[in-house]
């Protein structure tokens, strides 16, 4: 088996040599990081942790990201050890084969589509609490085609244009975030050292469980910044950099906003929007307004992160001889891939045009916690073709690996029949796709 480095000087299987021009730096790869983790959960999860665990939700966000840190480890080995874009696809298809790579792709891509096209849905949702016509109608599907469109353009001028536009986003969400935590302070500050952690719900036994469950999505969506390996200046570095120092940012976070949210809502737990009635208490309706341009960053900010991160998927699936070497053209001009935008970009708007199906989006944990698995199996197989002296290795042996399959598999055992179903049917789908592009391409190999 060839070692990883020496894939970034092969052709790739399809013939095709183009490649994308490195220019991602460690704060571009922070930022679609912490963009994959802080999406639109936030405004809504404290509420709910609350109702499951009460005050002791304040410590189920560290527990979590404990949970998640193993597989974010896992994925910064792999991710050290290439210099080509792909993410998961790559590290399974150099471990297991191509046709592991291919549905490591494949289950990836298909998760992060219908996020997107849930999110844009929740995106004009959101605007309807500034315009009431976003909602419905011609001006909905409008606004729809307005938003994919305006982010394709952005991501086919290429990653300046991508990164500053998201810095944009990044900002404005936290800034908006951050103002919640310091009015909270300033309000609740001198009474910090009189809070305990202390049940205030019903008589009912603390669900730590169920809040672990329902707050680890939170901690997902880090994979962004390792899918365009390809475009980073220094991967082998950068990206876990990004992933760790981008993890202990958002634990930091959600735990201030959920102290603040506990502090200024007695009936937290029964609030069914937490982060707008807290700032509705904590600077009024001017507050209110501000959280929800807040949210509209957020969204924003995650849906751009996935705009440029995800179609870098089909990009190298289609440079490794598995998808129609249509989808590895190159913009001439913006230096971008651009064939794979547009098809995200298009496919997404379908599918939200088809209405609000944010339901769907829950149905594709198992897909996502499948390619979780097949990176941490990866690991030992990429340290054995690996150069003694590349890549970040992680201690310990095959510690964080096992840990990191064992968080994966407690966490699939939770799932639903739904998703069960849709990731069977995902996985026969790309099947049948992989076998055709084989049959076309003549590589049939597993």
């Amino acid at each position: 088996m060839a070692p990883p480095e020496n894939l970034c000087s092969q052709r790739s299987a399809s013939g095709h040599s183009g490649a994308l021009p490195r220019t991602l730096g460690l704060a571009g790869l922070w930022m679609l990081a912490v963009n994959g983790f802080i999406g639109a959960g936030i405004f809504g999860l404290p509420g709910g942790a609350a109702r499951l665990a009460g005050d002791y939700s304040l410590i189920i966000y560290p527990l979590c990201a404990l949970l998640m840190l193993p597989v974010i480890l896992c994925f910064a080995e792999a991710a050290s050890y290439f210099k080509q874009s792909g993410g998961p696809a790559r590290y399974a298809e150099q471990a297991f084969g191509r046709f592991a790579g291919f549905q490591a792709g494949w289950l990836y891509y298909m998760a992060r589509v219908i996020s997107f096209a849930a999110n844009t849905v929740l995106l004009t949702d959101s605007i309807g609490f500034f315009w009431s016509g976003a909602t419905e109608g011609l001006w909905r599907s409008l606004l729809l085609i307005l938003i994919c469109a305006l982010l394709v353009a952005i991501n086919l001028l290429g990653t300046l244009g991508s990164m500053r536009s998201l810095a944009l986003f990044t900002l404005a969400k936290f800034a908006v975030l951050l103002l919640i935590v310091v009015a909270g302070t300033l309000q609740y500050g001198p009474a910090l050292s009189e809070f305990s952690l202390q049940w205030q719900g019903p008589q009912q036994q603390v669900d730590f469980g169920g809040a672990t469950l329902l707050l680890i999505y939170a901690f997902v969506g880090f994979e962004s910044a390792v899918v365009p390996a390809g475009e980073s200046k220094k991967p082998g570095r950068h990206i876990p950099l990004a992933l760790i120092t981008g993890l202990i940012m958002v634990t930091v976070l959600y735990m201030l906003i959920q102290w603040v949210a506990l502090m200024a809502l007695p009936d937290l737990a029964d609030s069914t929007s937490p982060l707008l009635d807290t700032a509705e208490v904590l600077m009024g309706t001017t507050g209110a307004g501000l959280l929800m341009a807040g949210v509209l960053a957020s969204v924003g900010g995650n849906l751009m992160g996935a705009m440029y991160s995800t179609p870098r998927i089909t990009f190298a699936l289609s440079q490794q001889g598995m998808l129609p070497v249509w989808f590895a053209g190159i913009s001439q001009r913006w230096q971008s891939p651009a064939n794979s935008v547009l098809f995200f970009g298009l496919f997404t708007l379908l599918l939200a045009l088809g209405g609000s199906f944010v339901w769907l989006a829950a149905t594709t944990v198992l897909s996502r916690l499948l390619v979780f698995i097949l990176t941490c199996l990866a690991i030992p197989r990429l340290r054995r073709s690996a150069e003694a002296n590349q890549g970040f290795r992680l201690p310990g042996g095959y510690l964080f690996p096992i840990l990191g399959i064992g968080a994966c598999l407690w966490l699939g055992w939770q799932v639903s029949l739904n998703s069960v179903l849709m990731t069977s049917s995902f996985f026969v789908l790309g099947s049948v796709l992989y076998w055709w592009a084989a049959k076309q391409t003549g590589k049939h190999q597993p």
